[in-house]
């Protein structure tokens, strides 16, 4: 709490000193030498703390190797995910790296850059629950979720309740003690997670079969447009000289870079 309570100031500071978004906001990160990134830093392992207290993760490298290669560094403020579009809106953030998946409603209001990230949703369960085997079987359950996330808008979508948390673990824990019949999330966010716990009793009751599109989100406007290109040309070079796959593989041990097939 007091980390992201020092990381809210710093934001604001840096929006009383810079500004961070002028006439056209790459001009204005290139004068910063810098863009502001929103992230959770608790949602391993996309972005969260290492044992040392560093913030690390698979979105963490990618924003600083979008940063290099768009000649500036990148500066993270830490804060719960239901305030990072708040933060974009008001323009304390320029972006945020956070495992943001593309949606119709999201598309209505921020233009994505090119995917850096393809994933598949997964259906979350206690190991002994049978009366959950598809997605359709959420009619009437309560699932545990983070506010306005993509996997609650799913569950909602099949007519779930959604209980409100901040951290998947909070989420996993509901699950296992039956306060919540099922979570939606990253397959391979569940994967990591039951290698750090080989123990709880959870299962993957279903997959969705289409991959949602990982991207970055940016204000639309015109005065964004040199800088949502910047960061498409950026993600573009990343993938071509590997380095994006480099960085997957580090934190996932699989290639979550490179678009399904057909």
């Amino acid at each position: 709490m007091i980390r992201r309570l020092f990381a809210m100031v710093l934001a604001l500071s840096l929006v009383a000193v810079f500004g961070v978004a002028g006439a056209d906001l790459l001009e204005d990160v290139q004068a910063r030498g810098n863009f502001v990134v929103a992230t959770e830093g608790a949602w391993a392992p996309w972005t969260y703390h290492d044992d040392s207290d560093a913030l690390v993760g698979f979105d963490v490298e990618v924003a600083r190797a979008i940063a290099e290669k768009m000649g500036v560094s990148a500066e993270f403020v830490e804060c719960p995910w239901e305030s990072i579009f708040m933060g974009i809106d008001s323009k304390l953030y320029d972006i945020t790296a956070n495992g943001v998946e593309v949606t119709e409603d999201r598309s209505e209001k921020y233009d994505f850059t090119v995917p850096y990230a393809y994933l598949r949703t997964v259906l979350i369960v206690r190991g002994d629950r049978e009366d959950i085997q598809t997605f359709e079987d959420l009619k009437g359950k309560k699932t545990a979720n983070s506010a306005g996330s993509t996997y609650a808008q799913i569950a909602e979508d099949y007519g779930a309740t959604t209980d409100v948390v901040s951290t998947l673990a909070q989420t996993l824990d509901l699950v296992l003690s039956e306060r919540a019949d099922a979570t939606l999330n990253a397959e391979l966010s569940f994967y990591d997670y039951m290698k750090e716990h080989p123990e709880a009793n959870l299962k993957i009751a279903a997959v969705r079969d289409d991959a949602s599109l990982v991207a970055i989100p940016v204000r639309k406007g015109e005065e964004n447009a040199t800088f949502l290109a910047a960061l498409n040309d950026a993600i573009t070079a990343l993938r071509e000289d590997g380095t994006l796959k480099a960085i997957s593989e580090k934190y996932f041990d699989v290639d979550i870079t490179a678009a399904p097939e057909d």
